[in-house]
Protein backbone atom coordinates (compact mmCIF):
# COMPACT_ATOMS: atom_id res chain seq x y z
CA UNK A 1 0.00 0.00 0.00
CA UNK A 2 1.30 3.61 -0.66
CA UNK A 3 2.68 5.82 2.19
CA UNK A 4 2.69 9.19 2.35
CA UNK A 5 6.53 9.38 1.87
CA UNK A 6 6.02 7.48 -1.24
CA UNK A 7 3.51 10.54 -2.76
CA UNK A 8 5.62 13.48 -0.58
CA UNK A 9 9.02 11.91 -3.21
CA UNK A 10 6.56 12.23 -6.19
CA UNK A 11 5.45 16.24 -4.72
CA UNK A 12 9.37 16.81 -4.52
CA UNK A 13 10.13 15.80 -7.49
CA UNK A 14 7.14 17.52 -9.10
CA UNK A 15 8.54 20.80 -7.36
CA UNK A 16 11.99 20.27 -8.75
CA UNK A 17 10.85 19.97 -12.31
CA UNK A 18 8.84 23.32 -11.57
CA UNK A 19 12.05 24.59 -10.84
CA UNK A 20 14.01 23.50 -13.47
CA UNK A 21 11.09 24.73 -15.72
CA UNK A 22 11.82 28.41 -14.48
CA UNK A 23 14.97 28.55 -14.79
CA UNK A 24 15.09 27.00 -18.61
CA UNK A 25 12.18 29.30 -19.51
CA UNK A 26 13.99 32.39 -18.57
CA UNK A 27 17.60 30.91 -20.15
CA UNK A 28 16.06 30.03 -23.65
CA UNK A 29 14.17 33.50 -23.71
CA UNK A 30 17.68 34.91 -23.38
CA UNK A 31 19.16 33.42 -25.77
CA UNK A 32 17.22 34.52 -28.56
CA UNK A 33 18.44 36.94 -30.52
CA UNK A 34 17.85 40.00 -30.97
CA UNK A 35 16.79 43.01 -29.10
CA UNK A 36 13.23 43.00 -27.84
CA UNK A 37 13.01 47.02 -26.52
CA UNK A 38 14.30 47.76 -30.23
CA UNK A 39 11.58 45.42 -31.96
CA UNK A 40 8.93 47.06 -29.91
CA UNK A 41 9.43 50.45 -30.25
CA UNK A 42 10.75 50.28 -33.97
CA UNK A 43 13.93 50.81 -35.89
CA UNK A 44 13.44 54.47 -36.12
CA UNK A 45 13.21 55.06 -31.79
CA UNK A 46 16.08 57.03 -30.55
CA UNK A 47 18.57 55.48 -28.88
CA UNK A 48 18.10 57.46 -25.60
CA UNK A 49 14.42 56.31 -25.59
CA UNK A 50 15.83 52.83 -26.16
CA UNK A 51 18.33 52.94 -23.07
CA UNK A 52 15.30 54.13 -20.79
CA UNK A 53 13.18 52.27 -21.62
CA UNK A 54 15.87 48.58 -21.13
CA UNK A 55 16.32 50.78 -17.75
CA UNK A 56 12.84 50.73 -17.01
CA UNK A 57 12.34 46.58 -17.41
CA UNK A 58 15.42 46.25 -15.75
CA UNK A 59 17.03 44.43 -18.94
CA UNK A 60 20.31 46.66 -18.35
CA UNK A 61 20.95 44.77 -15.38
CA UNK A 62 23.06 41.49 -15.34
CA UNK A 63 21.94 38.21 -15.94
CA UNK A 64 22.46 36.81 -12.66
CA UNK A 65 19.90 40.02 -10.79
CA UNK A 66 17.73 39.41 -13.96
CA UNK A 67 17.31 35.64 -12.64
CA UNK A 68 17.02 37.10 -9.11
CA UNK A 69 14.41 39.54 -10.02
CA UNK A 70 12.61 36.86 -12.19
CA UNK A 71 12.15 34.21 -8.81
CA UNK A 72 10.95 37.17 -7.09
CA UNK A 73 8.15 38.38 -9.20
CA UNK A 74 7.00 34.38 -9.68
CA UNK A 75 7.03 33.67 -6.12
CA UNK A 76 4.56 36.72 -5.80
CA UNK A 77 2.07 35.57 -9.01
CA UNK A 78 4.31 38.19 -10.97
CA UNK A 79 4.51 36.91 -14.58
CA UNK A 80 5.73 41.12 -15.50
CA UNK A 81 4.22 43.17 -18.56
CA UNK A 82 3.99 42.13 -22.12
CA UNK A 83 6.47 44.43 -24.05
CA UNK A 84 4.11 44.89 -27.14
CA UNK A 85 0.58 45.49 -25.48
CA UNK A 86 1.63 46.59 -22.22
CA UNK A 87 -0.88 44.60 -20.12
CA UNK A 88 0.06 41.70 -17.45
CA UNK A 89 0.66 38.23 -19.16
CA UNK A 90 -1.25 37.05 -16.33
CA UNK A 91 -4.20 39.02 -17.42
CA UNK A 92 -3.04 38.05 -21.21
CA UNK A 93 -3.38 34.07 -20.27
CA UNK A 94 -6.01 34.02 -18.03
CA UNK A 95 -8.09 35.32 -21.15
CA UNK A 96 -6.72 33.25 -23.64
CA UNK A 97 -6.47 29.72 -21.24
CA UNK A 98 -9.88 28.78 -21.12
CA UNK A 99 -9.64 28.12 -24.91
CA UNK A 100 -6.52 26.20 -24.82
CA UNK A 101 -7.94 23.96 -22.23
CA UNK A 102 -11.20 23.62 -23.96
CA UNK A 103 -9.58 22.44 -27.26
CA UNK A 104 -6.70 20.04 -25.08
CA UNK A 105 -9.96 18.64 -23.02
CA UNK A 106 -12.35 18.02 -26.03
CA UNK A 107 -9.49 16.74 -27.87
CA UNK A 108 -8.66 14.25 -25.07
CA UNK A 109 -12.38 13.02 -24.49
CA UNK A 110 -12.37 12.12 -28.46
CA UNK A 111 -9.23 10.05 -28.05
CA UNK A 112 -10.09 8.16 -24.95
CA UNK A 113 -13.38 7.18 -26.67
CA UNK A 114 -12.14 6.93 -30.41
CA UNK A 115 -8.86 5.12 -28.85
CA UNK A 116 -10.51 2.47 -26.16
CA UNK A 117 -13.57 1.84 -28.32
CA UNK A 118 -12.01 0.61 -31.63
CA UNK A 119 -9.03 -0.33 -30.06
CA UNK A 120 -11.20 -3.08 -27.80
CA UNK A 121 -13.02 -3.67 -31.03
CA UNK A 122 -10.15 -4.49 -32.33
CA UNK A 123 -8.94 -7.07 -29.65
CA UNK A 124 -12.52 -9.03 -29.99
CA UNK A 125 -12.13 -9.34 -33.41
CA UNK A 126 -8.99 -10.56 -34.17
CA UNK A 127 -8.55 -12.84 -30.77
CA UNK A 128 -6.96 -15.58 -31.27
CA UNK A 129 -5.63 -15.07 -35.26
CA UNK A 130 -8.66 -14.33 -36.55
CA UNK A 131 -9.86 -12.11 -38.95
CA UNK A 132 -5.83 -11.66 -40.41
CA UNK A 133 -7.04 -9.28 -43.13
CA UNK A 134 -8.74 -6.81 -40.14
CA UNK A 135 -5.92 -7.43 -38.18
CA UNK A 136 -3.35 -6.16 -41.08
CA UNK A 137 -5.66 -3.54 -41.64
CA UNK A 138 -6.13 -1.89 -38.23
CA UNK A 139 -2.07 -1.97 -37.77
CA UNK A 140 -1.90 -0.33 -40.92
CA UNK A 141 -4.19 2.30 -40.85
CA UNK A 142 -3.25 3.15 -36.97
CA UNK A 143 0.31 2.88 -37.56
CA UNK A 144 -0.30 5.39 -40.61
CA UNK A 145 -2.48 8.04 -38.44
CA UNK A 146 0.04 7.52 -35.55
CA UNK A 147 2.93 9.07 -37.80
CA UNK A 148 0.98 11.41 -39.67
CA UNK A 149 1.97 14.97 -38.50
CA UNK A 150 -0.93 17.13 -37.02
CA UNK A 151 -0.59 19.98 -39.44
CA UNK A 152 -1.36 17.73 -42.21
CA UNK A 153 -4.35 16.35 -40.93
CA UNK A 154 -5.00 20.03 -40.18
CA UNK A 155 -4.68 20.60 -43.36
CA UNK A 156 -6.49 17.33 -45.68
CA UNK A 157 -9.55 17.82 -42.69
CA UNK A 158 -9.65 21.41 -43.75
CA UNK A 159 -9.84 20.99 -47.69
CA UNK A 160 -12.38 18.17 -47.30
CA UNK A 161 -14.32 19.60 -44.55
CA UNK A 162 -14.21 23.66 -44.84
CA UNK A 163 -13.44 24.17 -48.53
CA UNK A 164 -14.52 21.57 -50.71
CA UNK A 165 -17.91 21.03 -48.81
CA UNK A 166 -17.91 24.03 -46.55
CA UNK A 167 -19.53 21.94 -43.77
CA UNK A 168 -17.39 23.92 -41.30
CA UNK A 169 -15.62 26.74 -40.71
CA UNK A 170 -12.16 27.40 -41.98
CA UNK A 171 -10.55 29.20 -38.71
CA UNK A 172 -11.51 31.10 -35.52
CA UNK A 173 -13.41 30.23 -32.33
CA UNK A 174 -17.30 30.88 -33.09
CA UNK A 175 -19.67 28.33 -32.17
CA UNK A 176 -19.41 24.73 -31.79
CA UNK A 177 -19.33 23.71 -35.41
CA UNK A 178 -15.16 25.68 -34.99
CA UNK A 179 -14.35 23.40 -32.26
CA UNK A 180 -15.22 19.95 -34.92
CA UNK A 181 -11.68 20.44 -37.17
CA UNK A 182 -9.40 21.50 -34.61
CA UNK A 183 -10.12 18.60 -32.13
CA UNK A 184 -10.64 16.66 -34.87
CA UNK A 185 -6.69 17.49 -36.05
CA UNK A 186 -5.58 17.17 -32.62
CA UNK A 187 -7.00 13.81 -31.33
CA UNK A 188 -6.95 11.73 -34.51
CA UNK A 189 -2.84 10.66 -34.27
CA UNK A 190 -3.04 10.20 -30.66
CA UNK A 191 -6.47 8.18 -30.84
CA UNK A 192 -5.15 5.99 -33.20
CA UNK A 193 -1.91 5.55 -31.16
CA UNK A 194 -4.23 4.59 -28.14
CA UNK A 195 -6.27 2.05 -29.76
CA UNK A 196 -2.94 0.31 -30.26
CA UNK A 197 -2.41 -0.01 -26.88
CA UNK A 198 -6.13 -0.99 -26.00
CA UNK A 199 -5.65 -3.97 -28.44
CA UNK A 200 -2.57 -5.09 -27.22
CA UNK A 201 -3.74 -4.91 -23.84
CA UNK A 202 -6.92 -6.47 -24.73
CA UNK A 203 -5.33 -9.43 -26.41
CA UNK A 204 -3.61 -9.82 -23.65
CA UNK A 205 -7.22 -9.86 -20.86
CA UNK A 206 -8.96 -11.74 -23.52
CA UNK A 207 -6.16 -14.58 -22.88
CA UNK A 208 -6.90 -14.84 -18.91
CA UNK A 209 -9.18 -17.63 -17.52
CA UNK A 210 -11.75 -15.17 -16.07
CA UNK A 211 -12.72 -14.12 -19.74
CA UNK A 212 -12.91 -17.82 -20.48
CA UNK A 213 -15.31 -18.41 -17.76
CA UNK A 214 -17.42 -15.14 -18.74
CA UNK A 215 -17.34 -16.57 -22.49
CA UNK A 216 -18.03 -19.83 -21.17
CA UNK A 217 -20.87 -18.28 -19.49
CA UNK A 218 -22.15 -16.99 -22.58
CA UNK A 219 -22.76 -13.25 -20.62
CA UNK A 220 -23.68 -11.42 -23.44
CA UNK A 221 -21.38 -8.93 -25.66
CA UNK A 222 -21.66 -5.99 -22.88
CA UNK A 223 -20.66 -7.73 -19.77
CA UNK A 224 -18.42 -9.67 -21.30
CA UNK A 225 -15.89 -6.88 -23.53
CA UNK A 226 -16.93 -3.87 -21.27
CA UNK A 227 -17.74 -4.67 -17.55
CA UNK A 228 -14.95 -7.75 -17.44
CA UNK A 229 -12.34 -6.59 -20.15
CA UNK A 230 -12.51 -2.89 -20.38
CA UNK A 231 -11.59 -2.03 -16.97
CA UNK A 232 -8.67 -4.73 -16.87
CA UNK A 233 -7.78 -2.91 -19.74
CA UNK A 234 -7.71 0.43 -17.72
CA UNK A 235 -3.86 0.89 -16.05
CA UNK A 236 -2.09 1.02 -19.48
CA UNK A 237 -4.28 3.45 -20.95
CA UNK A 238 -4.18 5.45 -18.27
CA UNK A 239 -1.05 5.95 -18.50
CA UNK A 240 -1.06 6.74 -22.06
CA UNK A 241 -4.08 8.38 -22.17
CA UNK A 242 -2.07 10.79 -19.48
CA UNK A 243 0.93 11.47 -22.00
CA UNK A 244 -1.72 12.29 -24.61
CA UNK A 245 -3.27 14.65 -22.77
CA UNK A 246 0.49 16.18 -22.28
CA UNK A 247 0.97 16.16 -25.98
CA UNK A 248 -1.91 17.27 -26.79
CA UNK A 249 -1.68 20.78 -24.50
CA UNK A 250 1.88 21.03 -26.28
CA UNK A 251 0.23 20.08 -29.31
CA UNK A 252 -2.52 22.91 -29.42
CA UNK A 253 0.57 25.44 -30.05
CA UNK A 254 0.98 24.12 -33.79
CA UNK A 255 -3.38 23.55 -34.34
CA UNK A 256 -4.21 27.14 -32.37
CA UNK A 257 -1.63 28.22 -35.21
CA UNK A 258 -3.60 26.33 -38.26
CA UNK A 259 -6.76 27.54 -37.12
CA UNK A 260 -5.87 31.02 -36.14
CA UNK A 261 -7.88 29.62 -32.53
CA UNK A 262 -7.36 32.79 -30.01
CA UNK A 263 -5.48 30.59 -26.99
CA UNK A 264 -2.15 29.86 -25.83
CA UNK A 265 -0.45 28.36 -28.78
CA UNK A 266 -0.87 31.76 -30.86
CA UNK A 267 -0.14 33.51 -28.06
CA UNK A 268 3.26 32.28 -27.77
CA UNK A 269 3.77 32.27 -31.38
CA UNK A 270 2.95 35.59 -31.80
CA UNK A 271 5.31 36.42 -28.49
CA UNK A 272 8.22 34.97 -30.46
CA UNK A 273 7.69 36.81 -33.48
CA UNK A 274 7.65 40.15 -31.46
CA UNK A 275 10.17 39.38 -29.23
CA UNK A 276 8.01 39.27 -26.26
CA UNK A 277 9.71 37.69 -23.83
CA UNK A 278 7.77 38.39 -20.50
CA UNK A 279 4.45 36.57 -22.31
CA UNK A 280 6.46 34.07 -23.85
CA UNK A 281 8.21 33.06 -20.45
CA UNK A 282 4.94 33.41 -18.83
CA UNK A 283 3.01 30.32 -21.58
CA UNK A 284 5.87 28.37 -21.34
CA UNK A 285 5.67 28.21 -17.65
CA UNK A 286 1.90 27.56 -17.97
CA UNK A 287 1.74 25.00 -20.51
CA UNK A 288 5.15 23.34 -18.82
CA UNK A 289 3.53 23.53 -15.33
CA UNK A 290 0.28 21.95 -17.15
CA UNK A 291 2.36 18.92 -18.39
CA UNK A 292 4.34 18.46 -15.31
CA UNK A 293 0.81 18.26 -13.22
CA UNK A 294 -0.97 15.44 -15.59
CA UNK A 295 1.91 13.45 -15.22
CA UNK A 296 1.66 13.67 -12.08
CA UNK A 297 -1.84 13.13 -11.24
CA UNK A 298 -1.93 10.20 -13.63
CA UNK A 299 1.05 8.41 -11.41
CA UNK A 300 -1.15 9.37 -8.52
CA UNK A 301 -4.16 7.57 -10.15
CA UNK A 302 -2.64 4.40 -11.66
CA UNK A 303 -1.20 4.02 -8.39
CA UNK A 304 -4.54 3.99 -6.55
CA UNK A 305 -5.64 1.66 -9.40
CA UNK A 306 -2.63 -0.80 -9.50
CA UNK A 307 -0.29 -1.50 -6.44
CA UNK A 308 2.46 -2.83 -8.93
CA UNK A 309 2.81 0.94 -10.24
CA UNK A 310 5.65 2.68 -9.84
CA UNK A 311 4.90 5.06 -7.31
CA UNK A 312 4.61 1.91 -4.89
CA UNK A 313 8.49 1.73 -6.02
CA UNK A 314 9.24 5.18 -5.85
Amino acid sequence: MRTASDIAKRALRLVLSLAALATIAFLLIHMIPGDPVRGSLGLLAPQELVDARRHQLGLDRSLPEQFLAYLKALARGDLGMSFSTREPVGRIIAERLPATLALAGGGLMVVLILGTASGLAAAALTWGGRRPGLDTAFNSTSGLLTAMPEFVTAVALTAAFAVLMTWLPVAGRSGAASYVLPILSLAIGPAAALARVVRAEGLRVLDEDYMRTARAKRLGVWRTYVVHALPNCMTATLTVAGLILSGLVAGTVLIESVFAWPGLGSAIVMSITQKDYPLTQGVILVLGAMVLLINFSVDLLVALLDPRSALAEA
